[in-house]
């Protein structure tokens, strides 16, 4: 049995596990997905379900790679993963000219690809939608080999998507209000430069909670410093509206932080010798229209305590003020770096319905975490590894703070 042949029985035993492991159809299918990427070394792979409510354009369900498809979709019949869905015959290509198949090319929303293969899957009596997987090598999952797994994908898109439509409902994004175009960022030290950031690409969409994950060192904490205007890429667009603030003065940075962007940082950072109505007002000093203090209190739950001091208040209580403070700025995003990493369980919850119900007000919160838990509250979550986006996946139906254990 050559190499080719074992990679393809480790996929399928490993996919057999997952199925057996899953608890729900859509996890199975997620982590499928992930463990055919993975094993055959291929740079990404979606899979694509057609709306129905939209003339069945194919729009991504879940997707690995460092790519954001949230607003990409496919007309039936247009492009491959268009002309798989409707013909319903697979395609591979391999070694095209992306100049001369500008089509193809772009696909994968814009990524260079040099490979691809696209696998339609579908009910009992209907099309459903297609899998694709870009720039894998001459592996298990990308020749005839690999047929066993691609069947095997295209059944548990197939029943997971049929046989609950919940699952397939599109999350439609409210408006771009940040976009980041190959973001790098690198750090120099003597003649050492580590490269944090190795080209982010990435909306931000209003009204959104969008989680940051991955490990320490992943770049996360470095993607919010450049979106929350703190820092500068080395490289790369980055912007916000329709301002470009990719090349921005310090100055112009102080303005778009001050008018637009709310902090909340794990050390709370909150000022020792003011109470919390001062920490509050002090902040509302530098803005054009703050909210009142004592309602930004009142939001958080500790209107009771606006005349204590930090030392006189719980960790749980500080955090609550800082978020009262980002309130002040009646901001349009708020930026979270591990808001609970400090907090034991029952105060994270607390401060999670806080900042749940400030989404559900219309603020997006792009939040940083390790906490895999918390991801369930999002509405996307966005994997880092190594400095790029890994994986995004979309909840569909997103869990309440109250539903969260660890």
């Amino acid at each position: 049995m050559d190499n080719s042949a074992l990679q393809v029985y480790r996929i399928i035993g490993t996919i057999q596990n997952i199925i057996s492991n899953a608890t729900t159809l859509e996890e199975a299918l997620q982590d499928g997905l992930k463990a055919i990427v993975e094993n055959a070394g291929a740079d990404g792979g979606a899979i694509w379900y057609a709306d129905k409510s939209d003339g069945n354009r194919l729009r991504p369900f879940f997707w690995i790679g460092p790519v954001d498809l949230t607003r990409r979709s496919h007309v039936p019949g247009d492009g491959s993963v268009g002309r798989v869905f409707e013909t319903q015959q697979a395609e591979r290509l391999f070694e095209f000219n992306a100049m001369q198949d500008v089509e193809t090319a772009i696909d994968f929303a814009g990524m260079p690809v040099s490979s691809m293969v696209c696998v339609p899957f579908s009910g009992t009596s209907e099309n459903l939608g297609v899998i694709q997987f870009v720039n894998g090598p001459d592996s298990a999952a990308f020749t005839d080999e690999g047929a066993d797994v691609m069947e095997i994908m295209s059944m548990m898109a197939a029943i997971s998507l049929e046989s609950n439509e919940a699952l397939a409902k599109p999350w439609v994004p409210g408006e771009v209000v940040m976009q980041l175009r190959d973001i790098t960022r690198e750090f120099q030290n003597g003649d050492v430069v580590t490269k944090v950031l190795k080209g982010v690409n990435l909306d931000v969409y209003e009204g959104e909670f969008l989680v940051l994950l991955g490990e320490s060192g992943c770049g996360k904490s470095t993607l919010l410093n450049i979106v929350g205007g703190m820092d500068q890429a080395t490289s790369g667009e980055f912007s916000y509206l329709d301002k470009d603030l990719s090349n921005a003065s310090q100055d112009e940075l102080t303005e778009f932080r001050r008018d637009n962007i709310g902090f909340i940082f794990q050390s709370y950072n909150l000022m020792p010798n003011l109470t919390a109505l001062q920490n509050l007002k002090l902040i509302a000093e530098l803005v054009e229209d703050p909210m009142d203090a004592d309602e930004a209190l009142e939001i958080v739950g500790l209107a009771e305590r606006k005349n204590n001091y930090p030392s006189q208040m719980s960790g749980g209580q500080q955090q609550r003020v800082s978020i009262a403070r980002a309130l002040v700025k009646k901001p349009r995003i708020i930026l979270a770096d591990e808001p609970t990493a400090a907090l034991d369980y029952a105060t994270s919850i607390e401060v999670l319905q806080v900042m749940e119900e400030i989404v559900h007000n219309g603020t997006t919160m792009v939040m940083v975490t390790h906490n895999e838990e918390i991801t369930r509250m999002a509405d996307r979550v966005v994997r880092m590894r190594d400095g790029r986006m890994h994986e995004v996946t979309i909840n569909r139906h997103p869990a309440h703070a109250t539903d969260l254990v660890w």
